[in-house]
């Protein structure tokens, strides 16, 4: 047999078993087959661009650089032809009859799991050609190398155990792919078909794709995301993100980043208007589109940020990265890390000028996203630091005014060591908070965290600069001037609050660990602290959010001695149900103010003997 015969060739073992699966299994996605093969004809005419670079000895060295695609719908054929650097006949037999042995077992690998899909997963394991065995009964490459001495060559398979290669006639440089599709891909060969995937997957190749006999290309070719921003006009930025979301509310924000160290990027990333994705929106998942070299490789990546980031919308390109590899050897790499610092740094810079340009702009920012960057300060305490200037607060003498931590340090009293805070159920009822009176008398400011997340948060934010966060509702916090009554007169005798203290201890038993007389106290009848100063309240509110079987410490009951409503109490005769009821009253009260009352609704018997008692004493 001579050189210029048709030769069979047989396949190996790995790549027996590889085809055997794209062949008979079915996958939802099998429209990627096309979106490889105009990767590898795009990888083709940048070889030959190359090239030329230093030679101009090359076939027809003034064809256009191309890729055409034509659909023959009535003999169920797709042919992909590039003018790119073709393949000699010991190219094709290397390229498309043996496959990286390595790649194939991983693909092997991950095929065995019958959860995942493996055309997604085609690009990850350097076998994309193959993947058009999913929709081909047989596959014929013709292609003509663009040295100018080499001969056209053939390769022809069905997916069995082997393949040809043979001579072949065609003149023109570069490679014609020939797909005779099964009968349940017969969709592939409409044109519309065609066109869809190619703006969904391939849109941005930078060479004209043309599909059938249209003069005009079907990609937009020039990616907005590579082109120069002073070059870009605001509506264009707007219209590519309405375009990739359906989105049809403006962007709060768009970051366009390109720069070549540490690593090779260009990126244009979106915060969203709304956290809540529309009904019609196209975005069905986090993470941002990934594309190497102008071709989508990954349509929703969730390792260029992180999770507190997630709301990010946008693309990402880098020419650093390889097509055809797996996850695993991308972040083997080190090249996803990078990635990922440099982005995450660029969308907290952008973020903090955005609080400072324009601080009604980014208040409206911090409502729908602000939770997720608490979350990353509890999920992330390493990246706490970097988190905390973007974090914002409203406060017991701001309420209705969003601050941050630098401008409440900015206001902090002479002498003041501490970042006061006060955890609650709702910012209505925080402020209630028999825990702020002493901070409302003395004018002392206090963060209010009324959010589920808020008491995450704190288990990573301990600290802003050299200031100490402290819960406020702790038995005894420092640096607060204790308020006073204006005469002793005023305050309960010592035996009569004795007195009092021991009906409370017999009404409440063992519900309590004490109680005891409390100089924080001035409107409120009383308040619930913990007995163990080391006793974490943010965790207790931790484990209730998380339905986590957590029995709360015994609390210690402080009374206000200077009260009216305990004064009047000890008017009542000793141990009476009227007596007895308003203590039970005055607990329960407390509990509810704390977010810990099991059952509120179970007050309501004993809140109307207490008020047809008071009716009573008219």
């Amino acid at each position: 047999m001579t050189d210029t015969a048709p030769q069979q060739f047989n396949f190996k073992a790995e790549t027996r078993q590889l085809l055997h699966i794209l062949i008979h299994s079915l996958y939802k996605d099998r429209e990627v087959f096309l979106r490889e093969l105009i990767s590898n004809a795009s990888d083709a005419i940048n070889r030959l661009r190359f090239e030329m670079l230093t030679t101009q000895d090359v076939v027809d060295p003034k064809a256009e650089l191309k890729i055409h695609i034509k659909a023959d719908k009535d003999n169920r054929t797709l042919t992909i032809t590039d003018t790119g650097i073709g393949m000699t006949r010991e190219e094709i037999i290397d390229h498309l009859g043996t496959i990286a042995q390595s790649s194939a077992r991983k693909f092997l690998e991950a095929a065995k799991d019958k959860n995942l899909d493996a055309s997604g997963m085609i690009g990850q394991f350097g076998v994309g050609f193959y993947s058009v065995f999913m929709v081909a009964e047989w596959v014929r490459v013709t292609s003509r190398s663009f040295r100018p001495d080499a001969q056209a060559v053939s390769w022809h398979a069905t997916g069995d155990d082997s393949y040809e290669v043979s001579p072949a006639d065609m003149t023109e440089r570069g490679t014609r792919v020939e797909i005779k599709l099964k009968e349940d891909a017969a969709e592939f060969a409409e044109e519309y078909r065609v066109k869809n995937i190619i703006h969904k997957h391939s849109d941005y190749i930078g060479f004209p794709i043309y599909v059938g006999s249209e003069e005009k290309p079907v990609n937009k070719q020039t990616s907005l995301w590579r082109t120069a921003r002073n070059e870009i006009k605001e509506e264009e930025y707007k219209d590519f993100y309405r375009q990739t979301t359906l989105d049809f509310e403006d962007p709060l924000l768009h970051i366009h980043l390109a720069t070549d160290a540490p690593v090779q990027l260009y990126a244009l990333l979106y915060i969203p208007a709304k956290a809540e994705r529309g009904v019609f929106s196209l975005r069905k998942d986090d993470g941002l589109k990934l594309y190497s070299r102008n071709i989508l490789i990954d349509e929703y990546n969730k390792d260029l940020l992180p999770e507190y980031l997630r709301f990010v919308q946008g693309v990402v390109d880098s020419e650093d990265l390889p097509l055809n590899v797996s996850r695993e050897t991308v972040q083997s790499s080190g090249l996803m890390p990078k990635l990922k610092k440099v982005l995450t740094n660029q969308v907290i810079k952008e973020l903090e000028s955005l609080a400072k340009k324009d601080a009604e702009k980014y208040n409206t920012f911090w409502k729908e996203f602000g939770v997720y960057l608490k979350q990353g300060i509890a999920a992330s305490p390493a990246d706490a630091e970097t988190i905390t200037p973007l974090l914002r607060f409203k406060t017991n003498l701001q309420p209705d005014v969003w601050s941050s931590l630098e401008e409440y340090a900015s206001r902090m009293k002479d002498g003041q060591e501490v970042i006061y805070y006060i955890v609650g159920e709702d910012p209505k009822s925080v402020l209630r908070s028999p825990h702020l009176d002493a901070f409302k008398v003395n004018k002392t400011e206090v963060l209010l965290l009324t959010e589920p997340m808020d008491s995450f948060m704190l288990m990573g934010l301990r600290k802003f600069k050299d200031y100490e966060l402290k819960n406020v509702a702790g038995a005894e916090v420092e640096g607060v001037d204790q308020p006073r009554a204006e005469s002793e007169a005023e305050k309960i005798p010592e035996g009569d609050f004795n007195s009092l203290i021991e009906k409370f201890k017999q009404a409440l038993g063992e519900r309590v660990t004490d109680v005891r007389a409390s100089n924080r106290l001035v409107t409120s009848v009383a308040r619930l602290v913990d007995a163990d100063a080391n006793s974490n309240p943010d965790l207790q509110r931790v484990y209730k959010y998380l339905g986590k079987e957590y029995e709360i410490p015994k609390k210690v009951l402080e009374l206000n001695p200077s009260h009216e409503i305990l004064k009047n109490l000890l008017k009542l005769e000793p141990g009476s149900e009227l007596q007895t009821i308003v203590i039970e009253q005055i607990f329960d009260s407390a509990l509810l103010v704390e977010g810990l009352h099991p059952d509120p609704s179970s007050m309501t018997p004993r809140v109307q003997k207490i008020i047809e008692a008071a009716l009573k004493m008219k």
